[in-house]
């Protein structure tokens, strides 16, 4: 796992997740690529933003499980490494590079050819000017590039609703629903193929989803705002797309739509009413502007983000892992942004959609095959919040969808892919092949089927589970609030300790004799065996003077953990791979020993994650150590913000509790009195408990409801 200082901030939230969807799908989607599609298929272009729509949606559910399972820089290139392997992650970092380059490349010629209406300047330069710009805004942080694109999106939205809203009134004004077209013309100009075609073109829009997913490490609380932004994101997308592309080819008819590289300006200018048709043109103008723009900022922000995953991976320079002083890849947006350039330079604008639309579609082909590996991997640290339904046949049809727009997408784009795929391959071979040692997911398959698996993989995703944190609903807290505490002060062996520990969880495991007979049985002695033979397979975590043994056991309704410090310190005994004890070296003050449910993997290692996390801190023994009672050694394990410990005094707001039953007092939604601590003894609480002056409660909830009661009751009677 890479270094606390190589690693980004997590500054973007839901509403950035939206905007830069948002901002990476509009502006050429809406303001210019309709007059490229409409020349490949006539009035069917409404129909092929609709399709396109509906046909990515398999990919999009693929992109938010795999990013809510790996929240990393690089998105679909580091889904596509760890499962396929590097060198299929060299091809999809490098084709997502290029995808996201043409698209933003695109965008900023849209937006020289939207200034032209109004200003005398050459197109070329005011797009290599713009580039210049992002960059630099860029590299001054995520979370301000991500205030940015929120402000960039904001008016383009309202004037784009506008034009919704007058364009569908003129319509219907003017006959309904009929589209402008010649009587002898054809619905499909060109054919299914070139309805085929038109699709595949209108994927480089859509394809702007993979943005966000390229910056899910940036991203707070990844399991909620990644899926429900990009689902947000793309149904207004897919509504807007159609009932915009629809008002212009009623207004302007295919014939002069296809001739038009700014088709909403042009039917905004014939809007009647009282603001002249030129003010409307002007308005969209502005708002194309800033829809160009936010598309370019989220694309050489998210763009960066696929050399310096691929630079942390040994994949190509790793100067471009670089984060600079404002927690930014520094390097890797210069990088990005000087490459852009030379695109505006030397392309023309309906080959960069078409090789932008290819690519597009390969690496969403591509996610889906991810997503099937990783699920058949059974690696049990593949932990996604979100799991994509249908499958698997969701994610079959959707590398059948993007093979078959691809054939659709003619010569020059099908060449290009392939010189990418091939030129990526000799890189990877020439390059990054004696550089790098580890495998992907795809192993863990053969190793099911009797061949090998990348045992490194496992970590690596262990880790960014740690990094996830616990997910809202865990019980976590509760848990430890539970839990039986072993103050050891007499001498003790680990055999005793390890016994005493058992036989208290022997006590609480509740399980049925058939379950007991069938599975493993939750006997002390059973138990015993259990934890020493995890120890045999690495199961026994010991850091940092902590010991963590584990089971899951099959029939348990919930998990049950024990906690035992022991000042003076011991050696704990586990089973080598013969099954005979021996002692390990580093000595344990505190041990904790967990036992979850078999049926829920996933939980079970968030919760070994955060007390990894937890015991990892630099002052987590001496805290240990030093705690006064069983209160203070189980609210070290408990989560910041989610508990709250205040001590009853007639003088402190605390006192109004003083002499109430439990029942009795106002305590927000989502929170509950977990432990009592009076007189030297901790009391599990009941709705019938008195409570009395003295008493050191913990609360424990959600963070909103800890803090309204932090501020109800932390402070002094007025």
């Amino acid at each position: 796992m890479e270094k606390q200082e190589n690693r980004l901030q997590k500054n973007l939230n839901l509403f950035h997740v939206y905007a830069i969807s948002i901002g990476a799908m509009f502006s050429s989607g809406f303001f210019i690529l309709p007059a490229i599609v409409s020349s490949e298929t006539g009035p069917a272009v409404v129909l092929a933003y609709l399709l396109g729509g509906f046909l990515v949606i398999p990919s999009v559910f693929s992109l938010a499980e795999l990013s809510t399972a790996l929240p990393k820089a690089g998105g679909s290139y580091y889904y596509l490494d760890r499962s396929l392997g590097p060198m299929v992650g060299t091809i999809g970092g490098i084709g997502n590079w290029f995808t996201l380059l043409f698209k933003s490349a695109f965008a900023l010629v849209g937006m020289g050819a939207y200034l032209s209406l109004f200003v005398n300047l050459n197109i070329t330069l005011s797009a290599i000017l713009f580039t210049v710009f992002f960059t630099i805004a860029n590299i001054f942080g995520a979370r301000q590039t991500g205030r940015l694109q929120v402000a960039l999106i904001i008016f383009p939205m309202i004037i784009i609703a506008l034009f919704l809203v007058t364009g569908l009134t003129e319509v219907f004004s003017r006959g309904g629903f009929l589209l402008q077209a010649p009587s002898s013309a054809p619905f499909l100009t060109n054919g299914m193929d070139g309805l085929a075609v038109a699709v595949g073109l209108v994927f480089l829009s859509y394809g702007g989803l993979k943005k966000v997913v390229s910056m899910s490490e940036e991203v707070s609380n990844p399991e909620r705002n990644i899926p429900l932004g990009m689902m947000l994101s793309l149904l207004t997308t897919i509504i807007v797309f159609v009932v915009g592309v629809y008002i212009m080819v009623a207004l302007l008819g295919p014939e002069g739509m296809s001739e038009d590289l700014t088709p909403a300006a042009s039917a905004a200018a014939l809007f009647p009413g009282g603001v002249s048709g030129q003010t409307i043109k002007l308005l969209i103008v502005l708002a194309a502007v800033f829809a160009f723009a936010s598309t370019a900022n989220a694309g050489i922000m998210s763009a960066s983000r696929f050399p310096m995953a691929m630079a942390r991976d040994q994949l190509i320079w790793n100067k471009l892992s670089y984060i600079g002083r404002f927690n930014t890849p520094s390097i890797a947006i210069l990088f990005t942004g000087g490459s852009m350039i030379v695109f505006i330079l030397v392309l023309d604008i309906e080959n960069v959609a078409k090789l932008g639309g290819a690519f597009a579609l390969f690496t969403f082909g591509l996610i889906n095959l991810a997503l099937i590996v990783m699920r058949e991997s059974k690696i049990e640290s593949y932990d996604p919040g979100f799991r994509t339904p249908l499958y698997p046949w969701m994610q079959i049809a959707g590398m059948l969808i993007s093979s078959w727009l691809i054939i659709q997408m003619g010569l020059l784009p099908i060449l290009f892919t392939v010189g990418v795929i091939v030129s990526s391959i000799i890189w990877y071979v020439y390059y990054a092949k004696e550089r790098v040692y580890r495998d992907g997911a795809i192993y863990h398959i053969f190793e099911r089927l009797g061949r090998r698996r990348y045992e490194e993989l496992d970590k690596e995703m262990l880790g960014i589970m740690k990094e996830k944190g616990l997910r809202e609903n865990d019980p976590f807290d509760q848990v430890v609030a539970r839990a039986r505490v072993f103050d050891m002060e007499s001498e003790c062996r680990f055999e005793q300790l390890l016994k005493s520990a058992t036989s208290s969880l022997s006590e609480r495991l509740p399980i049925s004799a058939d379950d007991i007979a069938e599975r493993l049985p939750t006997s002390p002695d059973m138990l015993v065996k259990g934890f020493m033979e995890g120890s045999v397979m690495g199961a026994t975590a010991i850091t940092r003077g902590v010991a963590l043994p584990h089971l899951r056991i099959y029939g348990i309704k919930h998990p049950e953990m024990v906690l035992v410090r022991y000042r003076k310190g011991l050696h704990p005994e586990v089973w080598d791979d013969w099954y005979t004890t021996h002692e390990v070296k580093q000595k344990c003050y505190a041990l904790i020993f967990l036992v979850s449910p078999d049926e829920n993997p996933g939980q079970h290692l968030r919760f070994l994650s955060q007390l990894a996390s937890r015991v990892e801190e630099p002052d987590f023994m001496k805290q240990w150590l030093n705690a006064e009672n069983e209160q203070e050694l189980k609210e070290l394990l408990l989560q910041d913000d989610r508990f709250f410990a205040i001590q009853l005094e007639r003088k402190k707001a605390s006192g109004v509790m003083i002499g109430k039953l439990i029942k009795e007092i106002e305590i927000p939604e989502k929170s509950l009195i977990a432990m009592i601590y009076r007189n030297g003894h901790v009391i599990v609480p009941t709705g019938a408990t008195r409570l009395k002056e003295g008493d050191r409660l913990t609360f424990i909830g959600a963070g909103e409801s800890v803090a309204q009661l932090y501020k109800r009751y932390s402070g002094y009677r007025s």
